[in-house]
């Protein structure tokens, strides 16, 4: 637990100007560390010479259109970037031998930043194809102006998502792969249980062209698990991501699938609850890692200080390098990560402004030109460089862009009312069964959510 003093200190929130200026500082990373040449990106800062991750250039789209929107770039600038990326991909080539970048319209997890190919021998990843197609969407959503070049904005998404075979990474099943190699052909597992899979079948469903059938969507419902933790009841995912991603391009404010209309709540309460679910596991079962509390949670996907063991305070405590962490039935290593706090802001800023300015106050040196770090261990300490526990020294995309995203929904709702006017987006939604709020009445003007 952080001490009565420091606990005081966060009575006042994270204001409108610091929310902008982390914004702005996380933008830098997308626009800086991204080649102009083909949009890809190295995938973090941790290793130089890694590849790109799709899921990180998808990202990068959307966060191109808020850099725009907010004046981080101009809207020139944004636009030459989102076709270059854009451009790259659907001129790369796609087929089955080992080297290409795509196949079936679907690419593989890891791409050469220069080159464009496939690489680690990486699977051809369904999820991170489906979050690349949700950054074009939105930005071919925010590029309507009549122009040649907003045009070919618009076009190179059609002809992106109108390739991607949902019916071949099936696999001759009712859900869809996680993905598939030239090697070994389909990955053993599937998309079940409630995640970031929302977001996938959504896309899947809304497809122009091989469109998952509805019948894969109940299937996947079929897996979810229910639980009540801490006086919530809510749909279960351990790490806090998987209540989030969906949530950075699509607003499940009021609309809602057979599965929540029997629930009598939505995915976005859903997330509110999985949100408090973390507070209430950091100052309940605090397993004597330092800094859980009140004001001490954000347990998710993350890099960590491992892997090591070590011997502290009587513990022989082990920890991880990046993994997936989630509460209550871990793995959990002390590692929290602050960027996944922020990401929550829209389902409960109540809990989340005044927490992101508690980890602010108790490491300033997480705080970098490019933003947050991506995570500290306050429980990971030693006599020399860590004496006051450990921070990540490197960004990675994945935690980079939610920032971005969830911030500008909370301020203004820019993301979420532009894939409002998605067809795709819409399509997707009601072959999954969602009906009531927005989707009922599309002409009703978005709300802004502060008025910022």
């Amino acid at each position: 637990m952080a001490s009565p003093r420091r606990i005081r200190t966060c009575d006042q929130p994270l204001d409108q100007k610091r929310l902008h200026t982390l914004q702005q500082e996380t933008f830098n990373y997308f626009w800086n560390e991204g080649n102009p040449e083909n949009g890809l990106l190295p995938d973090n800062t941790l290793t130089a010479g890694d590849p790109a991750s799709i899921a990180g250039v998808g990202l990068a789209l959307t966060t191109y259109v808020v850099g725009a929107e907010r004046g981080f770039v101009d809207r020139a600038r944004a636009l030459d970037r989102t076709l270059a990326t854009l451009r790259f991909f659907s001129n790369s080539r796609q087929g089955d031998d080992a080297d290409a970048t795509g196949y079936r319209g679907f690419y593989y997890h890891f791409l050469d930043v220069n080159t464009g190919r496939r690489a680690w021998k990486c699977e051809l990843s369904t999820i991170d194809t489906a979050i690349l197609l949700a950054g074009a969407l939105s930005a071919s959503e925010y590029f309507d102006r009549s122009t040649p070049t907003e045009r070919e904005v618009r076009d190179l998404t059609d002809r992106l998502y109108f390739r991607a075979d949902w019916q071949w990474a099936q696999n001759n099943g009712v859900k869809v792969s996680h993905g598939w190699t030239p090697e070994r052909g389909f990955l053993p597992h599937s998309w079940e249980g409630y995640c970031e899979g929302l977001l996938l079948y959504v896309l899947g469903l809304g497809a122009p062209a091989f469109p998952l059938p509805s019948e894969s969507y109940n299937a996947w419902t079929s897996t979810y698990r229910w639980k009540k933790l801490y006086g919530h009841e809510f749909l279960y995912g351990g790490p806090l991501f998987m209540h989030q991603l969906s949530h950075l391009w699509i607003d499940f404010r009021g609309i809602q699938d057979a599965f929540m209309r029997n629930k009598c709540i939505d995915y976005f309460e859903n997330s509110r609850r999985a949100t408090y679910v973390q507070q209430a596991y950091a100052s309940r079962i605090p397993k004597r890692f330092v800094d859980y509390g009140e004001y001490g949670w954000g347990i998710t996907a993350s890099n960590g200080p491992g892997p090591s063991t070590r011997r502290i305070k009587g513990m022989t405590r082990r920890f991880l390098g990046y993994r997936a962490r989630g509460v209550p039935y871990g793995p959990d290593d002390g590692t929290l990560a602050p960027w996944a706090v922020l990401a929550s802001l829209p389902f409960a800023p109540e809990i989340v402004l005044p927490t992101s300015l508690h980890a602010l106050e108790e490491f300033p040196k997480m705080d970098s030109e490019y933003g947050l770090a991506c995570s500290v261990n306050p429980t990971f300490r030693d006599s020399g460089r860590h004496k006051h526990g450990w921070i990540s020294d490197s960004h990675f995309a994945l935690d980079q862009g939610p920032v971005i995203m969830m911030i500008e929904n909370y301020r203004s709702g820019l993301i979420w009312r532009l894939m409002r006017g998605s067809e795709p987006v819409l399509r997707g939604l009601r072959r999954a069964g969602f009906s009531g709020g927005w989707l009922g009445t599309p002409q009703v003007q978005f709300p802004a959510t502060t008025g910022a």
